[in-house]
């Protein structure tokens, strides 16, 4: 076999044990595929690929969802789904920005930071209707919510001991309920964005109490303060202190009718012992230091402590 270039081609000639040479043979060059060949071929089997994998992935029941609230915002859902297509267990992406699994099988949502709600769920798989939920701080809530907020009748309990028990919106404390600390005293009445606000019975631990107005958490308006050594104070508050028209009246009889301010008698008033005898004035700091005739005294049988 002998090979020899011929014309810009190769060819091999076979000598015969003769040694006469035969006709060349030409040998035929390769064929290549083009660029544009083997993109187009590559497009194809990625294509077929990503179908095959859709299509496993349609078969095994997982689907992707997204689901728009009542509230404006949405709630992306990636999972398996039931038989009917509705979202049965996966992974739940909100459009603020919080993640979670939910479980629909058991009505539980598990949240990316460890809250935990077990309930009903919306529509769009937020907290909607009865449920309880489980923060990761130990706070617990059992009540009624609307579309992921709670909103409506329920209860709260604090890890520190802490309950309240009434109307929500929002999230918040607002309308009717009882705040009960940890050492039993109570708050009943009115609440607005989680402060009272408005009309309300405090109880304290020791045996004190005040029944009367609140204003952004402070006694604040018309009211009775019961002391729980016998004394009561009905009349005006400001910023939590009696401040204005008022009567005090101390556990041994005494009493005074008059002006306040800061928690003290100040200003003019009457001071009647539970002797009988009764005292007109102005006052000053709790002390009587002009009477009506205009003589100074320094009083100190009416400076008895408010």
């Amino acid at each position: 076999m002998v090979r020899f270039p011929y014309m810009g081609a190769s060819y091999e000639v076979e000598l015969p044990e003769d040694g006469v040479p035969m006709t060349p043979r030409r040998k035929r060059p390769k064929k290549h595929l083009s660029t544009a060949q083997i993109l187009f071929i590559t497009f194809i089997a990625a294509l077929i690929c990503v179908i095959l994998v859709f299509a496993a992935i349609y078969a095994s029941g997982l689907r992707y969802i997204k689901l728009n609230t009542e509230i404006g915002g949405y709630v992306k859902f990636f999972g398996t789904v039931d038989s009917e297509g509705s979202p049965y267990k996966g992974e739940l992406y909100y459009s603020d920005g919080t993640t979670a699994t939910v479980d629909m099988l058991n009505n539980k949502v598990t949240f990316s930071n460890g809250d935990v709600y077990t309930g009903s769920l919306s529509t769009s798989l937020r907290m909607d209707g009865k449920g309880k939920l489980e923060y990761n701080t130990g706070d617990v809530y059992e009540g009624t919510f609307v579309d992921g907020v709670i909103s409506g009748e329920g209860k709260f309990s604090y890890a520190n001991g802490d309950t309240y028990e009434g109307s929500f919106a929002d999230g918040m404390k607002n309308g009717q309920g009882v705040y009960t600390w940890f050492d039993k005293s109570t708050y009943t009445g009115d609440f607005v964005n989680d402060k009272k606000e408005g009309w309300g019975v405090y109880l304290w631990s020791d045996g004190s109490s005040y029944t009367g107005e609140y204003k952004n958490e402070l006694k604040d308006g018309t009211g009775t303060y019961r002391f729980a050594n016998g004394d009561v104070y009905s009349g005006s508050f400001v910023a939590d202190a009696r401040t204005g028209q008022g009567t005090y009246t101390w556990a041994n009889g005494d009493e005074y009718i008059g002006t306040f301010e800061d928690n003290e008698m100040n200003g003019s008033g009457t001071y009647r012992f539970a002797s009988g005898r009764t005292v007109e004035g102005n006052f000053k700091d709790g002390v009587l230091v002009r009477d009506i005739g205009g003589e100074e005294e320094a009083a100190d049988d009416t400076s008895a402590g408010t």
